[in-house]
């Protein structure tokens, strides 16, 4: 079973820069740092080698991380059938009880950013406002319990 990541094209093109730099210059800044520590001789007590060595290892798994990432992304379009509910790429605003309206976009995960208002669709509220109408009370399941929310308005 493929773990598809739903991307906007923004958040698409905003990984494939931070690939392009961790592939490029990143990598470029390690081999030299890789490079000095070999030359200072005897590895086995050499600090900046084993930090570096580290930090390779952290890197190159960050690059297959982004790689299966954009392999499988489903990159989130606006979709006809999708109008009128709340769905993966929608700005959607929300009351909860008497508090003020608040605005959302839903995306995928990688793309969240809850203090920006990028609320993925795996989250508690995210999850509970995919397939909602206006004027539809939802509920949402978090870890305080039970919210319920209002949709007030959805944006494509």
């Amino acid at each position: 079973m493929v773990d598809e990541q739903y991307l906007t094209y923004e958040g698409v093109n905003s990984l494939q820069k931070e690939l392009e730099r961790l592939k490029g210059p990143e990598r470029e800044e390690l081999a030299k740092r890789l490079r000095s520590a070999i030359e200072m001789g005897d590895l086995s007590e050499n600090a900046d080698y084993h930090a570096a060595k580290e930090y390779q290892a952290f890197l190159e798994g960050k690059i297959q991380e982004l790689e299966f990432v954009l392999k499988n992304a489903v990159i989130i379009e606006e979709l006809d059938e999708a109008r009128g509910v709340v769905a993966i790429g929608t700005r959607v605003t929300i009351q909860e009880g008497e508090n003020s309206p608040e605005t959302y976009h839903l995306v995928g995960a990688k793309e969240a950013d809850p203090r920006n208002g990028r609320i993925s669709n795996e989250s508690p509220f995210g999850a509970a406002l995919l397939g909602g109408k206006e004027g539809e009370e939802v509920i949402a399941q978090t870890p305080a319990g039970q919210v319920s929310l209002k949709i007030l308005k959805i944006e494509y």
